[in-house]
């Protein structure tokens, strides 16, 4: 499976990018703290996305989907906390995007550990 022909790490590339325009407004003192997490973070989702799928072992490619789901969960919590910083008002659309991406590599997941039997 090639990383590039993928729904979810399309959808997370995509989702790098409005991480990168939401944080281009935060506070210039926020540029080494928050936004240099919330972006490291979110690069990191489509980044383990294609370092599994360049593995030899479906057990592998679990291990770094695993990976990006955690990176994932940690961008989520950093989005929760600029919010609360009021360093942005809506989360709406970047909370949705955040649960697409991480239904789709649920669901990526599931299939293959189904069909690695289970791993």
């Amino acid at each position: 499976m090639h990383h590039k022909d993928l729904e979810v790490w399309k959808q997370s590339i995509d989702l790098v990018f409005n991480i990168y325009k939401l944080t281009e407004t935060f506070p210039k003192e926020e540029m080494f703290g928050l936004v240099s997490q919330m972006r490291r973070s979110a690069v990191s989702i489509p980044s383990n996305i294609a370092e599994g799928c360049g593995r030899f072992s479906n057990k592998e490619t679990l291990k770094f989907l695993s990976i990006a789901l955690g990176s994932l969960a940690e961008l989520d919590t950093q989005i929760l906390i600029a919010k609360r910083l009021e360093f942005i008002n809506e989360i709406q659309d970047i909370t949705s995007q955040i649960n697409k991406v991480n239904a789709l590599l649920v669901a990526l997941k599931k299939h293959l550990n189904k069909d690695a039997g289970g791993i």
